[in-house]
C-alpha cells in the first residue's frame, strides 16, 4: 500500500449533501485503513485545500457529494496542485452535475431519456401539467440525494412544487413520471457492473428512503431477463463514456411497463454509505467494500 502515500479522504464539505458524505467518507477511511492505507480524513469545510499539501499528502479519494465537491470545481484545484484525485474529470463532473445538461448530451447522442422541460417564473405551469400528464417529478438540476425533488400528482400543484426545488438552484426541471421501475447501473473502470432494482416502501425513492429507512428493497441481481439486463448495461456504459467519465460513476435509469429504458442522471461520486449501491453492485461481482475502495483509490488521476 505504499504506493498510494498518504491519503487524503475528502469527505464533508459544505453542500446540502453534507451528512451523506460524511457517512461515506468513514465508511471509506476505515475500509483503506484496514488494509494498511496511511488514510487520513479530510473536511475541506474546516480548513482550505491548500493544507493537502502542506500536511503532505500524495493522493486524494474524492468522497465529497454535491456541489464543490462533485462539480468539476474540486477537480480543477485538485489538477492545479498536481494532486491525482479519484473519480471523474473536471468537465464530466461538471456536465454530470448538472441534469439539464446531462440529458442535452444524452439526448444529442441519441440516448433515451424522459420528457422534461425546464420551469420558470414565466412558465404556463397548467401546460406544462397537460403536456408531460401526471404525476409529474420537479427537480433541481444540480442538488442530488433527491434533496428539493417533489412528486407533483394533482393538477395547480406544479408551482409549488417548482418553487420548493428554486430554493435549491436557479435552473429546475419538471420530469415525465415512467412507471416500471427503478434502476441503477455502477460502472467502474469503464465496466457496467449488475443493475440493481430498487423498490422503496415510501412513495418514491427519496432521501429518507436512500439513507435511513430499513424497508427499501434492493434487488442484486435486479431480476431483469438476460436480453433486458444486457440492454441497460450497455446503455449504462455509452451513457458513462458520452459524458466522458472515468475512473467510476453511476448511471440510474427508469423501465416502463413495456420493457423501455430511460435514463436519469449519472452520479460521479456515488455514496459508500451502508444503503448505498455501487458496493451493492460490487459484491454481487466478488469484490468487497474494501476491495472496491482500493480499486477507486488505484485509479486516481491528475487531468
Amino acid at each position: 500500500m505504499q504506493q498510494f502515500g498518504k491519503v487524503a479522504v475528502l469527505m464533508g464539505g459544505c453542500s446540502a449533501e453534507r451528512e451523506v458524505s460524511l457517512m461515506s467518507g468513514s465508511g471509506v477511511l476505515g475500509a483503506l485503513r484496514s488494509r494498511g492505507v496511511d488514510a487520513h480524513s479530510f473536511d475541506p469545510s474546516e480548513k482550505p485545500l491548500s493544507a493537502l499539501r502542506e500536511e503532505g499528502f500524495e493522493r486524494v479519494f474524492n468522497i465529497l457529494h454535491g456541489p464543490f465537491g462533485e462539480d468539476g470545481t474540486l477537480q480543477g484545484a485538485l489538477e492545479t496542485m498536481g494532486l491525482p484525485y479519484t473519480g471523474c474529470g473536471v468537465m464530466a463532473s461538471a456536465i454530470s452535475m448538472d441534469k439539464w445538461r446531462t440529458k442535452l448530451l444524452w439526448k444529442g447522442a441519441g440516448l433515451p431519456i424522459p420528457a422534461f422541460e425546464l420551469l420558470t417564473d414565466d412558465t404556463d405551469f397548467e401546460a406544462v401539467e397537460a403536456r408531460l400528464g401526471l404525476p409529474i417529478f420537479v427537480k433541481p438540476s444540480t442538488e442530488g440525494s433527491s434533496i428539493g425533488v417533489t412528486k407533483v400528482k394533482a393538477p395547480g400543484m406544479l408551482r409549488a412544487a417548482y418553487e420548493e426545488a428554486r430554493r435549491y438552484d436557479s435552473i429546475v426541471i419538471a420530469e415525465q413520471f415512467i412507471g416500471g421501475g427503478e434502476y441503477t447501473c455502477a460502472v467502474i473502470d469503464d465496466r457496467a457492473y449488475p443493475t440493481i432494482k430498487i423498490e422503496p416502501a415510501t412513495e418514491y425513492y427519496d432521501y429518507e428512503a436512500k439513507y435511513f429507512r430499513d424497508d427499501t428493497v434492493y434487488r442484486c441481481p435486479s431480476g431483469l431477463p438476460d436480453d433486458l439486463e444486457a440492454r441497460a448495461r450497455n446503455l449504462a456504459l455509452q451513457a458513462f463514456r458520452v459524458l466522458g467519465c472515468r475512473g467510476w460513476a453511476r448511471i440510474d435509469f427508469l423501465m416502463d411497463e413495456a420493457g423501455g429504458i430511460y435514463l436519469l442522471e449519472a452520479n460521479t461520486n456515488p455514496g459508500m454509505t451502508s444503503h448505498s449501491l455501487v458496493p451493492m453492485a460490487a459484491r454481487v461481482e466478488g469484490l468487497s467494500y474494501e476491495d472496491l475502495c482500493l480499486k477507486v483509490l488505484a485509479a486516481a488521476h491528475v487531468g
